[in-house]
């Protein structure tokens, strides 16, 4: 069915339009029309005065939301479960993540979300592995006994994974640069795994040469990385001036200081940075703990921590990770939804249908007040509807 909507301002993930209607064509967007344009066939919806219709959230980093933990529940209602909580926040696309645990766990937790982002509309767009091939000495709440270095099998199943999505998807796998090969990393991006650094102590030249054998992007820039010594600069510098890899940054004013980001953004080129959630199984809840590995995880103050205070993913939410990236970065509105959409898109290289308002592209939708705050969304052009402001 043909839909007209209308009344809403709009952002294409280029500009802003005034006096523009976008025409939908089942799941996909038909084009943009003038608002006073008359599609025969098509339903009129009109919007609320003053909104904002933009591209959905992509969320590359999504532990868990709903009450839901990815890693507890590796299955396909686990990750749509997940979508579902985190769709009120203007999330209509993610990845579904698994953190260091036993291979079978995590490999059951890929073959779940393959088979979920089938289901029409579950905004599942493939998996995030984070883990196990990480740094000891920087695990943070990842479970010890699991991390170790890939063997030959390990890699032979990772690099299965990316023929179970198809078209449908992307695998994304986080390491630590100074746990893998070289030449296992070029291994895995040549089978379609998208790599990227992360939980890692690896020197500045070792991350490096990881870029050159096809390390893509980083995860949550800064968080399990070494500080930048004046001698020893180390991933975090690295990850800053790969000019052509994307950092994932969490904007919650807790995780990294809103200044070490600022500077992290004037040094990056526009377009590598992205913002992610990190979000755990409170997310879309009123739960004030929740259990990782057996443990005791409080949500307090805005953080989720263990009984000694080590950070535990984030208490936060797309919509609220836009708003930050104004309030506390200083960036635009436009900017601001590019880094939650856009960029995230062109990382997965999901671009040619994900990330913006265009014809041809899927009809992944977030509907805006004023304050930013999420009306609505649309997934594959179904409106979930009803929603309060989140």
């Amino acid at each position: 069915m043909r839909q007209l909507l209308t009344g809403a301002r709009l952002f294409t993930g280029d500009v802003l339009l005034d006096g523009h209607a976008l025409l939908l064509d089942g799941p996909d967007i038909l084009d943009i029309v003038p608002a006073v344009a008359t599609v025969a066939g098509a339903a009129r919806v009109t919007l609320p005065e003053g909104s904002l219709l933009a591209p959905g959230y992509i969320d590359t980093q999504v532990n868990g939301g709903g009450g839901v933990l990815f890693n507890d529940t590796p299955t396909v209602a686990g990750a749509l479960a997940i979508a579902a909580a985190h769709r009120r926040f203007g999330t209509t696309a993610l990845l579904p993540t698994v953190i260091t645990d036993d291979l079978n766990t995590m490999v059951s937790a890929a073959e779940a979300a393959a088979e979920a982002a089938t289901v029409p509309g579950s905004g599942i767009i493939g998996v995030h592995l984070e883990g196990p091939f990480l740094s000891a000495a920087r695990r943070g709440v990842h479970k010890e006994s699991h991390i170790r270095r890939p063997n030959g099998v390990d890699l032979d199943r990772l690099c299965a994974l990316p023929r179970q999505f198809g078209d449908l998807g992307r695998v994304l796998l986080t390491l630590a640069p100074e746990q893998v090969e070289d030449a296992d990393i070029a291994r895995l991006v040549r089978a379609g795994v998208v790599v990227a650094g992360g939980h890692s102590a690896a020197s500045h030249e070792r991350t490096q040469a990881a870029v050159r054998a096809g390390l893509r992007g980083f995860t949550h820039l800064f968080n399990a990385m070494p500080p930048i010594n004046n001698r020893s600069p180390g991933i975090a510098l690295a990850a800053m001036t790969a000019k052509d890899a994307w950092c994932g940054l969490i904007v919650d004013g807790i995780h990294v200081h809103p200044d070490l980001l600022a500077l992290a953004l004037a040094v990056k080129p526009r377009g590598k940075m992205m913002l992610v959630t990190d979000a755990m199984p409170p997310t879309g809840t009123d739960a004030v703990s929740f259990t990782l590995y057996g443990d005791r995880i409080h949500r307090r103050d805005g953080r989720l921590v263990t009984d000694d205070g080590v950070l535990a993913g984030a208490d936060i939410d797309m919509a609220q990770a836009v708003r930050n990236a104004m309030s506390l970065l200083g960036l635009d509105l436009e900017e601001a939804l590019r880094m939650a959409s856009l960029y995230p898109a062109r990382f997965l290289g999901l671009d040619g249908r994900l990330g913006q308002l265009a014809a041809g592209f899927q009809a992944d939708l977030v509907l805006l007040d004023a304050d930013q705050r999420v009306l609505d969304t649309w997934v594959a052009g179904q409106r979930d509807g009803g929603m309060t402001l989140a």
